[in-house]
């Protein structure tokens, strides 16, 4: 069977399921729009980055916690150590310091009352920032004293 409308044949498929069918189609491309919109709408808002950065100070242990003392302000980096006898440049002390996080894996004892490059996630909190630390290089045997 076939029946006309508004000039269009359509082979088999009666004016009301033709309205149906179209209806269906319709709702449903409504509702994979507003499922996206809705989507977008609640996805999350992008983490913002830690950055990682170099700092230099005297290494000191205040009972079970490790900070960097007499610090230079943070530089951004690379999370890796400087390749070995690569000479350190910039300043070696500064007013900065800071709480050193993740310490287990380097032997900082063996670097206690020494200067320091430290390199790591920088986490910035009040009173005393912290850096989660991703390589520790031995500057000098002993600190510099603190920059005025």
């Amino acid at each position: 069977m076939t029946r006309q409308r508004a000039g269009v044949r359509v082979p088999g498929l009666g004016a009301v399921a033709l309205r149906r069918a179209v209806a269906g189609l319709t709702t449903a491309a409504a509702l994979a729009a507003a499922t996206t919109a809705a989507a977008r709408a609640q996805a999350p808002a992008p983490a913002q980055k830690v950055p990682i950065v170099a700092v230099t100070g005297c290494l000191a242990e205040q009972g079970t916690n490790w900070s960097l003392t007499n610090a230079t302000d943070p530089v951004p980096s690379i999370a890796n150590g400087p390749p070995a006898g690569e000479a350190i440049k910039g300043p070696t002390s500064g007013a900065a310091s800071y709480r050193l996080i993740g310490v287990s894996e380097f032997d900082l004892p063996a670097h206690r009352g020494h200067t320091v490059l430290v390199k790591g996630l920088l986490i910035k909190a009040t009173p005393v920032s912290r850096v989660n630390v991703t390589s520790v290089t031995m500057v000098s045997s002993a600190c510099a004293p603190a920059a005025k």
